[in-house]
């Protein structure tokens, strides 16, 4: 049943699959597993192969983390996205840690990574779309680098709250104050006086669970 599930899947979501040798495709599918994570459950801590990671349902957040204990978030998986550095065996080049937490309950498809490397190294073109996925989220990572970086915390705080709003399609944020701060990288404390401050300009609306939009033009001036 496992095996022709992702028979299915796999073709829908992998580029590379038509053109893969039966066998490689048959040996993918037999190191293939479904996986429900609860929220807050650690699905790689960094320090091994988890493998290639596919969100099904929910929503994952991949973060580094200091020796102090601190974290950034990097990006976050929705339903649709696939997560590679949690593949550390297939991309050996990268040399830092990264840990991924379920947001929420989350359905994901896990292809193992020692699988996937001994197709790619006999697949170049698995090897291109491996390097090209990464390649992508590092996008992700050096915007994320900048805003840390470049910009103020309103700015940032703006951003958030309307790339979110965009994503949901609705004008409350569900998110508490320190799960903001963690996407924004920023202190609770901090992003609670931000979130006052909007309050009170009237962009906003703030309770304890969730951030509700008021004015959408003028939290998008704010973040020019």
């Amino acid at each position: 049943m496992g095996r022709e599930l992702f028979k299915t899947v796999y073709p829908k979501i992998l580029p590379f699959w038509d053109g893969l040798p039966e066998h490689d495709r048959e040996f993918l599918c037999q190191h293939s597993a479904v996986a429900t994570y609860p929220k807050g459950k650690t699905l790689h801590d960094g320090n091994e192969c988890s493998g290639v990671i596919f969100v099904r349902t929910g929503s994952l957040r991949v973060y580094i983390l200091s020796e102090s204990g601190k974290d950034v978030t990097l990006y976050r998986l929705h339903a649709g996205d696939m997560c590679m550095l949690s593949a550390s065996c297939v991309l050996q080049s990268i040399t830092f840690d990264v840990f991924i937490d379920a947001e929420q309950e989350s359905q994901c498809y896990i292809l193992s990574g020692p699988a996937f490397l001994a197709v790619s190294e006999r697949n170049p073109q698995v090897k291109i779309f491996a390097l090209e996925t990464a390649v992508s989220r590092f996008s992700d990572v050096m915007w994320v680098m900048q805003q840390i970086l470049f910009m103020g915390v309103d700015k940032r705080l703006a951003i958030f709250l309307s790339d979110e709003a965009a994503r949901t399609g609705c004008e409350t944020v569900t998110l508490t104050h320190e799960q903001i701060a963690k996407y924004i990288g920023s202190a609770r404390e901090v992003v609670s006086r931000m979130l006052k401050y909007f309050a009170n300009e009237g962009i906003v609306r703030v309770s304890r669970k969730d951030v509700t939009i008021l004015d959408k033009k003028r939290l998008r001036d704010l973040t020019l």
